[in-house]
Protein backbone atom coordinates (compact mmCIF):
# COMPACT_ATOMS: atom_id res chain seq x y z
CA UNK A 1 0.00 0.00 0.00
CA UNK A 2 1.54 3.38 -1.01
CA UNK A 3 2.31 5.72 1.88
CA UNK A 4 -0.73 7.76 2.91
CA UNK A 5 -3.24 5.57 1.04
CA UNK A 6 -6.51 4.74 2.82
CA UNK A 7 -8.08 1.43 1.82
CA UNK A 8 -11.72 0.39 2.06
CA UNK A 9 -12.24 -3.03 3.66
CA UNK A 10 -15.18 -5.22 4.61
CA UNK A 11 -15.10 -6.46 8.19
CA UNK A 12 -18.00 -8.52 9.56
CA UNK A 13 -20.20 -7.39 6.66
CA UNK A 14 -19.52 -3.73 7.42
CA UNK A 15 -17.26 -1.19 5.72
CA UNK A 16 -14.16 0.10 7.41
CA UNK A 17 -11.15 2.17 6.41
CA UNK A 18 -7.58 1.01 7.00
CA UNK A 19 -4.26 2.88 6.68
CA UNK A 20 -0.89 3.46 8.30
CA UNK A 21 0.60 6.69 9.62
CA UNK A 22 4.03 7.12 11.23
CA UNK A 23 4.40 3.36 11.55
CA UNK A 24 1.08 2.89 13.31
CA UNK A 25 -1.94 1.04 11.96
CA UNK A 26 -5.37 2.78 11.97
CA UNK A 27 -8.91 1.59 11.34
CA UNK A 28 -12.06 3.67 11.07
CA UNK A 29 -15.35 1.79 11.18
CA UNK A 30 -17.91 3.34 8.83
CA UNK A 31 -20.76 1.23 10.25
CA UNK A 32 -22.50 0.76 6.89
CA UNK A 33 -23.11 -2.49 4.97
CA UNK A 34 -21.16 -3.04 1.75
CA UNK A 35 -23.05 -1.50 -1.17
CA UNK A 36 -22.26 0.74 -4.13
CA UNK A 37 -23.76 3.85 -2.51
CA UNK A 38 -22.14 3.16 0.87
CA UNK A 39 -18.77 2.64 -0.78
CA UNK A 40 -19.04 6.10 -2.31
CA UNK A 41 -19.56 7.55 1.19
CA UNK A 42 -16.55 5.56 2.43
CA UNK A 43 -14.45 6.83 -0.48
CA UNK A 44 -15.25 10.45 0.42
CA UNK A 45 -14.10 9.84 3.99
CA UNK A 46 -10.97 8.03 2.74
CA UNK A 47 -10.00 10.91 0.45
CA UNK A 48 -10.49 13.35 3.35
CA UNK A 49 -8.07 11.38 5.53
CA UNK A 50 -5.53 11.06 2.71
CA UNK A 51 -5.64 14.81 2.14
CA UNK A 52 -5.07 15.48 5.84
CA UNK A 53 -2.09 13.09 5.89
CA UNK A 54 -0.59 14.79 2.84
CA UNK A 55 -1.07 18.28 4.32
CA UNK A 56 0.11 17.33 7.84
CA UNK A 57 -3.37 17.94 9.28
CA UNK A 58 -4.11 14.33 10.21
CA UNK A 59 -5.95 13.84 13.53
CA UNK A 60 -4.57 10.63 15.12
CA UNK A 61 -7.43 10.62 17.66
CA UNK A 62 -9.79 10.12 14.65
CA UNK A 63 -12.35 12.43 16.32
CA UNK A 64 -12.41 14.60 13.23
CA UNK A 65 -13.44 11.67 11.05
CA UNK A 66 -16.01 9.99 13.26
CA UNK A 67 -19.73 10.87 12.90
CA UNK A 68 -20.62 13.57 15.38
CA UNK A 69 -23.21 12.34 17.83
CA UNK A 70 -26.06 14.80 18.26
CA UNK A 71 -26.97 15.68 21.82
CA UNK A 72 -30.31 14.23 22.84
CA UNK A 73 -32.49 17.13 23.93
CA UNK A 74 -36.23 17.50 24.35
CA UNK A 75 -38.25 20.25 22.69
CA UNK A 76 -39.04 21.72 26.11
CA UNK A 77 -35.39 21.80 27.17
CA UNK A 78 -34.32 23.28 23.83
CA UNK A 79 -36.86 26.08 24.17
CA UNK A 80 -35.90 26.66 27.82
CA UNK A 81 -32.25 27.09 26.82
CA UNK A 82 -33.28 29.39 23.99
CA UNK A 83 -35.26 31.77 26.21
CA UNK A 84 -32.45 31.75 28.80
CA UNK A 85 -30.26 33.04 25.97
CA UNK A 86 -32.86 35.57 24.73
CA UNK A 87 -33.75 37.10 28.10
CA UNK A 88 -30.37 38.84 28.18
CA UNK A 89 -31.21 40.89 25.09
CA UNK A 90 -34.99 41.50 25.06
CA UNK A 91 -37.32 43.71 27.07
CA UNK A 92 -39.64 42.53 29.83
CA UNK A 93 -42.62 42.99 27.52
CA UNK A 94 -40.95 41.03 24.73
CA UNK A 95 -39.88 38.29 27.12
CA UNK A 96 -43.52 37.78 28.14
CA UNK A 97 -44.23 36.44 24.63
CA UNK A 98 -41.57 33.77 25.07
CA UNK A 99 -42.93 32.81 28.47
CA UNK A 100 -46.46 32.53 27.08
CA UNK A 101 -45.23 30.26 24.29
CA UNK A 102 -43.18 28.24 26.76
CA UNK A 103 -46.37 27.01 28.41
CA UNK A 104 -47.84 25.83 25.11
CA UNK A 105 -44.57 24.09 24.21
CA UNK A 106 -44.55 22.22 27.51
CA UNK A 107 -48.18 21.09 27.18
CA UNK A 108 -48.04 20.07 23.51
CA UNK A 109 -44.61 18.43 23.28
CA UNK A 110 -44.12 17.04 26.78
CA UNK A 111 -40.87 15.03 26.73
CA UNK A 112 -40.72 14.68 22.94
CA UNK A 113 -37.20 14.74 21.54
CA UNK A 114 -36.35 17.78 19.41
CA UNK A 115 -34.89 15.69 16.58
CA UNK A 116 -38.26 13.88 16.31
CA UNK A 117 -40.06 17.10 15.34
CA UNK A 118 -40.87 16.93 11.65
CA UNK A 119 -42.62 19.49 9.48
CA UNK A 120 -45.87 17.58 10.03
CA UNK A 121 -45.44 17.84 13.80
CA UNK A 122 -44.70 21.56 13.41
CA UNK A 123 -47.91 22.04 11.44
CA UNK A 124 -49.84 20.13 14.10
CA UNK A 125 -48.46 22.53 16.72
CA UNK A 126 -49.50 25.46 14.55
CA UNK A 127 -53.03 24.05 14.36
CA UNK A 128 -53.00 23.53 18.13
CA UNK A 129 -52.10 27.19 18.68
CA UNK A 130 -54.73 28.28 16.17
CA UNK A 131 -57.42 26.84 18.45
CA UNK A 132 -56.33 29.16 21.25
CA UNK A 133 -54.82 32.29 19.66
CA UNK A 134 -55.53 34.83 16.93
CA UNK A 135 -53.88 34.11 13.52
CA UNK A 136 -51.47 37.04 13.82
CA UNK A 137 -50.37 35.78 17.25
CA UNK A 138 -49.94 32.25 15.92
CA UNK A 139 -47.67 33.63 13.20
CA UNK A 140 -45.58 35.45 15.81
CA UNK A 141 -45.24 32.26 17.87
CA UNK A 142 -44.17 30.16 14.88
CA UNK A 143 -41.55 32.80 14.09
CA UNK A 144 -40.22 32.31 17.64
CA UNK A 145 -40.13 28.52 17.19
CA UNK A 146 -38.21 28.99 13.93
CA UNK A 147 -35.75 31.29 15.71
CA UNK A 148 -35.35 28.69 18.46
CA UNK A 149 -34.40 25.98 15.96
CA UNK A 150 -32.03 28.31 14.09
CA UNK A 151 -30.30 29.00 17.40
CA UNK A 152 -30.27 25.25 18.14
CA UNK A 153 -28.60 24.59 14.79
CA UNK A 154 -25.85 27.09 15.59
CA UNK A 155 -25.33 25.36 18.94
CA UNK A 156 -25.36 21.95 17.19
CA UNK A 157 -28.32 20.81 19.27
CA UNK A 158 -30.46 20.07 16.20
CA UNK A 159 -29.67 19.55 12.52
CA UNK A 160 -32.91 20.12 10.63
CA UNK A 161 -35.31 23.04 11.02
CA UNK A 162 -38.91 21.84 10.58
CA UNK A 163 -40.35 25.34 11.17
CA UNK A 164 -38.84 27.15 8.20
CA UNK A 165 -41.67 26.32 5.79
CA UNK A 166 -44.65 26.40 8.16
CA UNK A 167 -47.17 28.89 6.79
CA UNK A 168 -49.86 30.87 8.60
CA UNK A 169 -52.47 32.83 6.72
CA UNK A 170 -53.44 36.10 8.38
CA UNK A 171 -56.37 38.03 6.96
CA UNK A 172 -55.53 41.70 6.31
CA UNK A 173 -57.03 44.20 8.73
CA UNK A 174 -58.24 47.64 7.82
CA UNK A 175 -56.10 50.30 9.45
CA UNK A 176 -57.97 52.59 11.87
CA UNK A 177 -59.11 55.88 10.40
CA UNK A 178 -56.79 58.73 11.35
CA UNK A 179 -58.33 61.45 13.48
CA UNK A 180 -59.55 64.42 11.46
CA UNK A 181 -58.28 67.92 12.18
CA UNK A 182 -61.64 68.70 13.79
CA UNK A 183 -61.38 65.61 16.00
CA UNK A 184 -57.81 66.44 17.02
CA UNK A 185 -58.86 69.96 17.99
CA UNK A 186 -61.83 68.67 19.98
CA UNK A 187 -59.74 66.05 21.84
CA UNK A 188 -56.95 68.48 22.78
CA UNK A 189 -59.55 71.08 23.87
CA UNK A 190 -61.33 68.46 25.98
CA UNK A 191 -58.14 67.51 27.80
CA UNK A 192 -57.26 71.17 28.40
CA UNK A 193 -60.66 72.17 29.76
CA UNK A 194 -61.73 69.12 31.79
CA UNK A 195 -60.19 69.32 35.30
CA UNK A 196 -60.01 65.51 35.43
CA UNK A 197 -57.94 65.42 32.24
CA UNK A 198 -55.74 68.52 32.33
CA UNK A 199 -52.71 66.66 33.69
CA UNK A 200 -52.51 64.80 30.38
CA UNK A 201 -53.32 67.67 28.01
CA UNK A 202 -49.70 68.42 27.04
CA UNK A 203 -48.98 64.70 26.70
CA UNK A 204 -51.88 64.23 24.29
CA UNK A 205 -51.03 67.27 22.17
CA UNK A 206 -47.35 66.31 22.03
CA UNK A 207 -48.24 62.79 20.85
CA UNK A 208 -50.45 64.20 18.12
CA UNK A 209 -47.83 66.77 17.12
CA UNK A 210 -44.75 64.52 17.00
CA UNK A 211 -46.25 61.11 16.14
CA UNK A 212 -44.47 59.36 18.99
CA UNK A 213 -44.87 55.72 19.84
CA UNK A 214 -46.50 55.31 23.25
CA UNK A 215 -43.33 54.02 24.92
CA UNK A 216 -41.24 56.80 23.38
CA UNK A 217 -43.51 59.50 24.82
CA UNK A 218 -43.43 57.89 28.27
CA UNK A 219 -39.61 57.71 28.22
CA UNK A 220 -38.90 61.39 27.46
CA UNK A 221 -36.82 63.23 30.06
CA UNK A 222 -35.50 66.78 30.11
CA UNK A 223 -32.09 65.41 29.19
CA UNK A 224 -33.58 64.59 25.78
CA UNK A 225 -34.72 68.17 25.22
CA UNK A 226 -32.50 70.87 23.72
CA UNK A 227 -31.69 73.96 25.80
CA UNK A 228 -34.19 76.06 23.87
CA UNK A 229 -36.82 73.29 23.75
CA UNK A 230 -36.85 73.53 19.97
CA UNK A 231 -35.60 69.97 19.42
CA UNK A 232 -36.27 66.64 21.09
CA UNK A 233 -34.03 63.54 20.98
CA UNK A 234 -35.93 60.25 20.74
CA UNK A 235 -33.84 57.16 21.35
CA UNK A 236 -35.49 55.34 24.26
CA UNK A 237 -38.76 53.67 25.08
CA UNK A 238 -40.39 52.89 28.43
CA UNK A 239 -42.61 49.84 28.89
CA UNK A 240 -43.59 48.02 32.09
CA UNK A 241 -41.05 50.07 33.99
CA UNK A 242 -38.15 48.96 31.78
CA UNK A 243 -36.22 51.50 29.70
CA UNK A 244 -34.92 50.21 26.38
CA UNK A 245 -34.05 51.31 22.85
CA UNK A 246 -36.71 52.37 20.36
CA UNK A 247 -38.53 49.76 18.28
CA UNK A 248 -36.09 50.14 15.37
CA UNK A 249 -33.03 50.52 17.67
CA UNK A 250 -32.35 53.87 16.04
CA UNK A 251 -32.40 57.36 17.56
CA UNK A 252 -33.68 60.51 15.90
CA UNK A 253 -33.78 64.22 16.67
CA UNK A 254 -37.02 66.00 15.81
CA UNK A 255 -37.24 69.78 15.29
CA UNK A 256 -40.39 71.04 17.01
CA UNK A 257 -42.97 73.55 15.87
CA UNK A 258 -43.07 76.84 17.76
CA UNK A 259 -46.28 75.71 19.49
CA UNK A 260 -44.69 72.46 20.74
CA UNK A 261 -41.56 74.37 21.73
CA UNK A 262 -43.65 76.72 23.86
CA UNK A 263 -45.50 73.75 25.36
CA UNK A 264 -42.19 72.36 26.65
CA UNK A 265 -40.93 75.74 27.83
CA UNK A 266 -44.11 76.18 29.87
CA UNK A 267 -43.64 72.74 31.46
CA UNK A 268 -39.98 73.11 32.32
CA UNK A 269 -39.40 74.45 35.83
CA UNK A 270 -36.22 75.95 37.26
CA UNK A 271 -35.71 73.01 39.59
CA UNK A 272 -36.30 70.16 37.11
CA UNK A 273 -33.49 67.65 36.79
CA UNK A 274 -32.11 66.16 33.55
CA UNK A 275 -33.51 62.70 34.36
CA UNK A 276 -36.97 63.94 35.38
CA UNK A 277 -39.74 62.73 33.12
CA UNK A 278 -41.32 65.39 30.90
CA UNK A 279 -44.78 63.82 31.05
CA UNK A 280 -46.02 62.08 34.18
CA UNK A 281 -49.17 60.56 35.63
CA UNK A 282 -51.27 62.38 38.23
CA UNK A 283 -49.04 60.72 40.85
CA UNK A 284 -45.85 62.05 39.27
CA UNK A 285 -44.84 58.63 37.93
CA UNK A 286 -44.29 57.34 34.41
CA UNK A 287 -47.54 57.21 32.44
CA UNK A 288 -48.97 53.71 32.28
CA UNK A 289 -50.46 53.31 28.81
CA UNK A 290 -53.28 50.94 29.80
CA UNK A 291 -54.31 53.04 32.80
CA UNK A 292 -54.24 56.23 30.72
CA UNK A 293 -56.30 54.64 27.96
CA UNK A 294 -58.97 53.14 30.22
CA UNK A 295 -59.35 55.98 32.73
CA UNK A 296 -58.87 59.06 30.58
CA UNK A 297 -58.69 58.46 26.82
CA UNK A 298 -61.72 56.21 26.31
CA UNK A 299 -64.08 58.32 28.47
CA UNK A 300 -62.94 61.53 26.74
CA UNK A 301 -63.64 60.18 23.25
CA UNK A 302 -67.00 58.77 24.39
CA UNK A 303 -68.09 62.13 25.81
CA UNK A 304 -67.07 63.84 22.56
CA UNK A 305 -68.95 61.29 20.45
CA UNK A 306 -65.77 60.39 18.56
CA UNK A 307 -65.38 56.80 17.38
CA UNK A 308 -62.88 55.02 19.63
CA UNK A 309 -59.36 54.55 18.37
CA UNK A 310 -56.50 53.67 20.66
CA UNK A 311 -53.97 56.36 21.65
CA UNK A 312 -51.39 54.86 19.29
CA UNK A 313 -53.54 56.14 16.42
CA UNK A 314 -52.15 59.62 17.15
CA UNK A 315 -48.98 58.39 15.40
CA UNK A 316 -50.93 57.01 12.45
CA UNK A 317 -52.77 60.34 12.29
CA UNK A 318 -49.62 62.45 11.98
CA UNK A 319 -48.17 60.22 9.25
CA UNK A 320 -51.44 60.12 7.30
CA UNK A 321 -51.96 63.89 7.38
CA UNK A 322 -48.32 64.48 6.44
CA UNK A 323 -48.54 62.21 3.40
CA UNK A 324 -51.87 63.66 2.32
CA UNK A 325 -50.33 67.14 2.53
CA UNK A 326 -47.62 66.02 0.11
CA UNK A 327 -44.70 65.63 2.49
CA UNK A 328 -41.81 63.49 1.30
CA UNK A 329 -42.26 59.94 2.71
CA UNK A 330 -38.53 59.75 3.43
CA UNK A 331 -38.78 62.91 5.54
CA UNK A 332 -41.79 61.53 7.43
CA UNK A 333 -39.94 58.27 8.07
CA UNK A 334 -36.99 60.24 9.47
CA UNK A 335 -39.24 62.33 11.76
CA UNK A 336 -41.28 59.41 13.07
CA UNK A 337 -38.57 56.75 13.25
CA UNK A 338 -40.37 54.55 10.75
CA UNK A 339 -38.58 52.03 8.60
CA UNK A 340 -38.98 53.55 5.15
CA UNK A 341 -39.96 50.23 3.58
CA UNK A 342 -42.58 49.60 6.26
CA UNK A 343 -43.97 53.10 5.78
CA UNK A 344 -44.40 52.54 2.05
CA UNK A 345 -46.05 49.15 2.66
CA UNK A 346 -48.48 50.44 5.31
CA UNK A 347 -49.29 53.79 3.73
CA UNK A 348 -49.05 52.96 0.04
CA UNK A 349 -52.57 54.27 -0.52
CA UNK A 350 -51.49 57.74 0.58
CA UNK A 351 -48.22 57.84 -1.39
CA UNK A 352 -49.11 58.59 -5.02
CA UNK A 353 -52.57 57.03 -4.60
CA UNK A 354 -53.98 55.40 -7.75
CA UNK A 355 -57.09 56.92 -9.30
CA UNK A 356 -59.99 55.07 -10.87
CA UNK A 357 -60.70 56.14 -14.46
CA UNK A 358 -63.70 58.35 -15.06
CA UNK A 359 -66.02 56.33 -17.30
CA UNK A 360 -67.89 59.47 -18.36
CA UNK A 361 -71.31 58.11 -17.41
CA UNK A 362 -74.02 60.81 -17.43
Amino acid sequence: MPKGTVNIEVFKDRLRLAWSWQGKRFWLYIGLPDSRINRKAAEIKARMIELDIASNNFDPSLTKYKPQKQESISVTELFDRFIDYKKRTISIGGFAKYQGLQKHVSVFFGNKNAIAVTETVSENFRDYLAQKLEPVTVRERIVLMNACWEWGQKKKLVTENPWAEVKISVAPKQRPQPFTIAEITAIVHKFRCDPNLTNYADYVEFKFGVGLRTGEAAALTWRHCSAGCDRIWIGESLSNGARKSTKTNKARTVPLTSRLQQLLLNRRTNDCLPDDLIFTSTNGLAIDSKNFCNRYWKPALAELGIDYRRPYTTRHTLISHGLEAGMNPVAIAALTGHNIRTLYENYAGLVNPPQLPDLGID
